[in-house]
């Protein structure tokens, strides 16, 4: 175990330190938590395969949007679980039975001796592309544009109700990016929000982002939560006043495209015959700098005797209609056919697989992908039949502020 009496830990450190090791880690804060969890993986595999979240060992999951068995599911395995509290101050460190013994030792040894750990302020990634080899994939307004219109006439012509376009946005790192310190902005700017920060070496990126939506969760008490969040419009006024979610005023576009989320989401329950859930809302609710409307589904899995609720629904959710469209195939096509890029682990799902005896998995949402000097950040808007282009763009890049305002 690592000696705090003769060492400050940091998550700083312990970042770099996987990161020179090439071990895939995740970082993360619950919403309204305050405790800050850093999980690595030591093993050196590239687990993937069907989420069991009866099953599955602790660790961190992320499944990407295209994964229509299942088997794309990616699972970090928490070797080593780090906790700290809301000030960073390290808490405690757990270690997996399961770990390679003489893997943990070595990373133990290496994390307490290298000094230099604590006196790198620029956080890069060792194994990351030249920028020269990284891809832009940014998204024209005009390619946007256009494809929002032929959404609106497929609609018309009755070949969906939505469809969720999204669009990427890549902008250069300024000198001395810190992707701690980014995460820190994020989880003191968004207290609401799921924030994470995901290193995957063998990709040469870190995914970090603060979603505001729960795709599927499961707490110590048997409690499964999900939510229909969808709607988008700025929480601030032309002044930088905040606007109070009760004066908040929605259109009969957006009340109708997050309807057709909480409609999905109940035709799923249906699906498995399950009528003992509670649903709360819609209502307003704040992420940052955007307001949207969201509705809470529980359900006291104890109680209905159904343990694998959670990974039941998580087969039936992913993708939701709030990231692809209704009814799911044709809306799929679509994007699949007018988006330009993969949309990889954006609008997938990510979070903590039985840490703490709790699943907790979010909607990759307000995400961006860091690969060496530069970032490309992802935003979708749900385009229904009385989508306007302009308005469309203008949420997408209200999205995208979220993320800008963090990286400095």
């Amino acid at each position: 175990m690592i000696s705090v009496a003769t060492r400050h830990l940091t998550i700083d450190a312990a970042w770099r330190a996987a990161d020179r090791g090439g071990h895939p880690a995740a970082l993360w804060r619950l919403p309204r938590g305050s405790e800050k969890t850093l999980i690595f993986d030591l093993s050196g595999e590239d687990r993937r395969g069907k989420l069991d979240l009866e099953e599955t060992p602790s660790g961190f999951a992320l499944g990407p949007f295209l994964n229509p068995d299942g088997q794309q599911t990616r699972l970090l395995r928490a070797d080593v679980c780090l906790r700290f509290d809301a000030q960073n101050r390290f808490l405690d460190e757990q270690t997996s039975p399961s770990a390679d013994r003489r893997r943990v030792l070595a990373w133990e040894d290496f994390l307490e001796n290298d000094e230099s750990l604590e006196h790198d302020d620029e956080m890069r990634f060792s194994l990351a592309p030249d920028s020269a080899a990284v891809q832009n994939f940014n998204s024209t307004e005009t390619d946007f544009k256009t494809a929002v219109r032929q959404a609106v006439e497929a609609i018309g012509a009755g070949q969906f109700q939505k469809v969720v376009l999204s669009r990427t946005k890549t902008v250069a790192l300024p000198a001395g990016f810190n992707v701690i310190a980014a995460f820190n902005r994020l989880c003191d700017a968004y207290p609401n929000a799921f924030v994470s920060a995901v290193s995957l070496p063998d990709e040469g990126a870190v995914w970090l982002g603060a979603t505001p939506e729960i795709l599927v969760s499961l707490d110590a008490k048997g409690i499964f939560r999900t939510v229909s969040l969808a709607g988008t419009q700025p929480a601030y006024d032309a002044d930088g006043n905040l606007i109070a979610p009760v004066d908040a005023r929605w259109s009969h576009k957006e009340i109708e495209e997050q309807a057709l989320v909480s409609r999905y989401i109940i035709e799923c329950f249906k699906k498995i015959r399950l009528r003992e859930y509670v649903e709360n809302g819609p209502k307003t609710v704040q992420a940052g700098n955007l307001h949207h409307l969201r509705t809470d589904f529980t359900v006291d899995t104890e109680a209905v005797a159904f343990p694998q609720l959670g990974t039941v629904m998580l087969e039936l959710l992913h993708p939701t209609s709030a990231v692809c469209g209704t009814p799911k195939t044709p809306a799929l096509d679509f994007i699949q056919r007018h988006e330009s890029y993969d949309r990889t682990w954006y609008s997938g799902f990510l979070g903590p697989v039985n840490v703490g005896g709790e699943s907790h998995l979010f909607v990759n949402l307000r995400t961006m992908k860091i690969e060496a000097d530069r970032a490309t950040l992802y935003a979708g808007a749900g385009i229904t039949e009385d989508s306007v282009p302009e308005r469309e763009w203008r949420e997408t890049e209200l999205k995208c502020q979220t993320l800008l305002k963090v990286i400095g």
